[in-house]
């Protein structure tokens, strides 16, 4: 008897925009809670051409897409600062360029604002960074903080859109594994 391949399963990539540092993290779905599969960052290196950087930043997140395959692609909303527009601008430029990594790759985007996923993940919409940091350690059981900031928010954008699918919540309650009959 031939195994049966079993299916993908579910993923979630996170995204924290930017254009020098985009961190990502890729989440699965798994009983008992988000297991962390992957989480890294897509550099723009090339500072004189902001056309370089957003060709460096919509291949490393295209790559990223390709590899593990996920099933939505979770990404910070744009927030602009009265004081300072011209970097809403620039971020609406690199958040393009993920949209369309992802929307070639035919996978939803949604979108979360920082409040929303610092009120997710610590129950306060005004936390700190460092408050998200632990908040992202202990839920995915890390030894250590996750590091570089863009890299745990990304990861906290992640376990955000984990948390909002009813589906997945109720997975990640669960504590044993039950056998099904083939």
């Amino acid at each position: 008897m031939a195994a049966r391949p079993s299916p993908t399963p579910a993923r979630v990539l996170g995204i924290d925009p930017g254009l020098n540092t985009t961190g990502y993290g890729v989440l699965e779905v798994a009983q008992g809670g988000p297991r962390l599969c992957e989480a890294g960052i897509v550099r723009g290196r090339d500072r004189k051409s902001l056309t370089a950087r957003l060709a460096e930043i919509f291949a490393g997140v295209r790559d990223v897409i390709a590899q593990y395959k996920p099933c939505a692609v979770a990404l910070e909303q744009l927030y602009s600062h009265y004081a300072r527009p011209r970097t809403a601008i620039l971020m609406g430029h690199a958040r393009g360029v993920i949209c369309l990594a992802a929307a070639q790759a035919e996978v939803p985007v949604i979108s979360y604002s920082a409040t929303q996923v610092k009120k997710v993940l610590t129950g306060n919409g005004r936390a700190k960074k460092d408050q998200v940091q632990r908040a992202v350690q202990q839920e995915l059981r890390l030894g250590r903080l996750p590091e570089p900031a863009d890299v745990a928010d990304a990861l906290a954008i992640a376990l955000c859109h984990y948390y909002r699918q009813p589906e997945w919540a109720a997975l990640a309650r669960r504590k044993t594994i039950v056998a099904r009959p083939d």
